[in-house]
C-alpha cells in the first residue's frame, strides 16, 4: 500500500538501549520513516535505558497521553539479563496478543532459521493503547514493520486492521 492511509495513528517510538544515541539510532529512524511514509504521525520519540522500572513509567506515561495510539519499542527483546522490554509491557498489559509474537518469529525463521526462538518480540493492548515491542536489528525491525504493523495499521488492510479496531477498542461500556 503506498498512498498514505486514510485514518492515521497516532504513535510513539522507544529505542530501549543503554547505548544507542539520536545518531546511531538506526532502528529507530527506520520506524520512524515507515510510519511516516504510511501516513502516521509520529507524536513522541525517545531512547530509554534498558531498566524495568524506567521503561514502565515511561511506558504508563505514554497509555496515558490522549495523542498515542500506538507504541513501537525497539530493542530489549532479547533473554540477557538487560533484555526487559517484554516483561515491562507484560506488567501494564491488559490483553496479550500472542499472534504479533507467532507470526514475526515464523517470517523471520526464513532470515535466521532456529535463531529466531531467541526473539521476545511480543505485542499487547494496554487499556485503549496497543504496544508492540520489536527487536533491536534494523533487519527485524524492517521485517515487522513491512510484513505486520504497517499493513495492520491501515484501515484498508482486509479482511480485518488494527486502524479499524481503534474506536470499538476505545468504546466506554455502559
Amino acid at each position: 500500500m503506498s498512498d498514505p492511509t486514510p485514518r492515521p495513528m497516532r504513535c510513539a517510538l522507544l529505542t530501549a538501549s543503554d547505548t544507542r544515541t539520536q545518531d546511531n539510532d538506526t532502528s529507530g529512524d527506520l520506524i520512524a520513516e515507515l510510519l511516516v511514509g504510511a501516513g502516521h504521525e509520529l507524536t513522541h520519540r525517545d531512547i530509554i535505558r534498558e531498566s524495568i522500572e524506567h521503561m514502565t513509567l515511561t511506558l504508563k506515561m505514554l497509555i496515558e497521553r490522549e495523542d498515542v495510539e500506538v507504541i513501537i519499542i525497539t530493542g530489549g527483546t532479547g533473554i540477557t539479563r538487560r533484555d526487559v522490554t517484554p516483561d515491562a509491557l507484560m506488567s501494564l498489559s491488559t490483553k496479550e496478543i500472542p499472534g504479533f509474537g507467532e507470526l514475526f518469529r515464523w517470517l523471520s525463521y526464513a532470515d535466521i532459521g532456529a535463531s529466531t526462538i531467541q526473539s521476545r518480540a511480543c505485542a499487547h493492548l494496554c487499556g485503549d493503547t496497543l504496544a508492540f515491542a520489536l527487536p533491536g536489528s534494523t533487519g527485524a525491525v524492517r521485517l515487522a514493520m513491512e510484513k505486520i504493523l504497517i499493513p495492520q495499521l491501515d484501515v484498508r488492510n482486509k479482511p480485518c486492521n488494527f486502524a479499524q479496531l481503534m474506536p470499538r477498542i476505545k468504546e466506554v461500556r455502559s
